[in-house]
């Protein structure tokens, strides 16, 4: 009897190990179904900015040096912002999906588009007033007129984001983006050739290259649209509604929690790099600088899959009312980006000394990125687990409160702690990245502790009641036609 009652035990532990086993796949499935084309997506954006410098770097030292102050300056800003905006509808698309009010999500959809276009329009007359705000800032004055000119060919640009982002969000909460994928691969691909054939070949110049990267930011955002429009997503696209120009505020304020929570995110590099412009041997230090936040910078496109993965995913489960796939859902995400992060530290320890030929021939900068390595792979050990817990966020809707997190870690902590080290102490560019990284952690140790300390049976119930706050009957939508 004992013997059999053992090997009960022993069946019943092996089936518990099996159906854990399987959780965890598919769960990774269900990850990676979103993170891998949004990685890959990241990847080929991240990739037309390159081509277009590329291309612009072989027509002058000027043009060159005014499309990137253009580029890393204003668009990162306006791109920061709207991105920052359109995160909201992770939030509502995500719970509304996993709650099985499909039809919400178009709703979502425009409201948010209404959103971004007020915003949008108000970033125009930075764009159009670009030269005189340069020149007003001690810009050399051929260099400002020069990215004014550069400035208006990125209006068009900035609008693109409108749509491209929103759409991106509207077709992840569905687990739909390897149609994204796509359409960014094909981007990326024609506007390689377009940037050679109308520069090279064509003799436009800086026209042609302008020219090939709108195209370059529109057609995935054609190519999304015709495929929602199309019928492919008939259960979360009824049509243009009315009911869009409903409930804006809530909407708002939370498109504006979520830009100011990424924006400080994105301006805390630069003001790092403000910082570095400022010390001693400041070409050396800021090329140091700017090559570990380049790293940092491809390594963060993994980053932002994950975070996009985690907040699709903890949304769904939210939505759907079930506490224990959330949870279930932050240890698999974690565990995975912190075990590629984990590898990538070892790399690039590893591979100190050889990595910053990749972007410079200058023995000092070289030296000067192979002392730096060490904080680097630290930095991308931190991304790993950092934008995860954002993402976290993001799904539970804390938008608001991550802002708070990182207005203080950063600004309040590691740009002063940076500014001291830097300065005061002597330790110049390490200094202020040390300071970065002290930020970082501090932020990243809020985080957990806040995902630690939640109440996701409460988080089930806030989510409920928001979706059952907006929710439009599908009858009351308004018109539709059956073309959309």
């Amino acid at each position: 009897m004992e013997k059999g009652l053992k090997e009960k035990l022993l069946e019943s532990g092996r089936e518990e190990e099996e159906s854990v086993g399987k959780k965890i796949w598919s769960e990774s499935k269900k990850l990676w179904i979103v993170a891998g084309p949004a990685i890959f997506t990241r990847f080929s954006t991240f990739g037309v900015t390159v081509i277009s410098q590329a291309f612009i770097g072989h027509i002058g030292a000027t043009e060159l040096a005014a499309f990137a102050l253009v580029q890393t300056v204003l668009l990162r800003f306006a791109n920061g912002i709207l991105l920052g905006m359109a995160s909201a509808l992770e939030t509502l698309c995500g719970q509304a999906f996993g709650a099985k009010q499909y039809h919400m999500l178009g709703i979502y959809l425009q409201r948010s588009w209404l959103v971004l276009l007020t915003c949008a329009l108000l970033l125009v007359p930075v764009f159009v007033f670009t030269a005189p705000i340069l020149r007003l800032l001690g810009q050399d004055s051929h260099i400002a007129a020069t990215a004014g000119t550069f400035s208006l060919w990125f209006i068009p640009v900035i609008f693109s984001f409108i749509f491209s982002f929103t759409l991106q969000m509207f077709l992840q909460a569905q687990s739909k983006n390897n149609v994204i994928a796509y359409f960014a691969a094909a981007s990326l691909s024609l506007h390689t050739f377009l940037s050679w054939f109308m520069s090279m070949k064509l003799k436009w110049g800086v026209a042609g290259v302008m020219c090939s990267t709108i195209l370059a930011y529109w057609i995935p955002v054609f190519g999304q649209m015709g495929y929602v429009l199309s019928g492919r997503c008939s259960d979360t696209w009824k049509g243009f509604s009315v009911m869009a120009f409903k409930d804006l505020c809530p909407v708002f304020k939370l498109s504006l929690a979520s830009g100011a929570m990424l924006c400080l995110e994105l301006w805390y590099n630069t003001v790092l790099v403000l910082l570095t412009g400022h010390m001693k041997d400041a070409e050396v230090a800021i090329d140091a600088l700017s090559i570990c936040l380049t790293i940092n910078g491809w390594e963060m496109m993994i980053s932002v899959g994950f975070l996009g993965a985690a907040s699709v995913r903890i949304a769904n489960e939210l939505g759907r009312g079930s506490a224990k796939g959330a949870k279930f859902s932050i240890m698999v995400v974690a565990a995975t980006s912190l075990s590629i992060g984990f590898v990538l530290f070892i790399a690039f320890l590893f591979f100190r000394g050889v990595v910053s030929y990749v972007f410079t021939d200058s023995f000092a900068v070289s030296r000067a990125v192979a002392h730096l390595s060490p904080l680097l792979a630290l930095s991308i050990l931190l991304n790993s687990v950092q934008p995860v817990l954002s993402g976290v966020a993001v799904g539970a809707g804390w938008q608001s409160v991550v802002a708070y997190v990182n207005l203080t870690c950063y600004y309040a902590i590691g740009i002063p702690i940076g500014a001291v080290l830097g300065y005061i102490f002597g330790f110049q560019v390490m200094g202020v990245w040390i300071g970065m990284l002290l930020g970082t952690a501090a932020q990243t140790v809020v985080l957990l502790y806040i995902t630690w300390r939640t109440d996701w049976d409460k988080q089930v119930e806030i989510a409920r009641l928001r979706i059952n706050k907006w929710f439009v009957p599908e009858s009351e939508s308004g018109d539709r036609s059956p073309s959309t």
